[in-house]
């Protein structure tokens, strides 16, 4: 069991069949790092409650939307130009690079708002289908379910 969330994430998404997982349930418009910040507190035995979703969604929603977010859109507009230019490519994986450390910040974020929180509890928590509730009726289920199996071994 990874101590911090950004090890956990880095463990987690390196484990076949996530990345695809994850890439998936991104393009249906889910916030991949709440859903590894779920997992994460799944795994540690975090209860569930209604003003930790909210809290986590809240810190969450700014910074995906204001850092996260405008920076995946250069990197995939760049994404068949670069391929015919060589310093575009090389520019487009410094935004590539720029948009991974702003993951790891939100990442750091949610972790130091969950810290204080106990763990231990038994019993299956279902943290990634609330931090996914907003975006429920378009998420392939089965990315979340890979997601949980592989993060949490459950």
């Amino acid at each position: 069991m990874c101590a911090d969330l950004w090890s956990f994430a880095l463990s987690t998404y390196a484990r076949p069949g996530v990345e695809a997982a994850c890439l998936r349930l991104q393009e249906q418009g889910a916030d991949v790092c709440l859903l590894l910040c779920g997992a994460w507190l799944e795994q540690r035995g975090v209860a569930l409650e209604p003003r930790r979703l909210l809290a986590l969604q809240q810190l969450a929603r700014p910074w995906r939307v204001d850092v996260i977010e405008p920076l995946r859109q250069v990197r995939v507009q760049w994404r068949a130009m670069a391929q015919q230019d060589e310093q575009l490519a090389a520019l487009r994986e410094r935004i590539k690079a720029l948009e991974l450390d702003a993951e790891r910040e939100l990442l750091v974020r949610l972790e130091a708002l969950a810290q204080g929180w106990p763990t231990g509890m038994k019993g299956q928590q279902q943290w990634m289908e609330g931090l996914a509730a907003e975006d429920a009726a378009n998420l392939d289920h089965d990315a979340l379910q890979l997601l949980r199996v592989v993060a949490t071994g459950t």
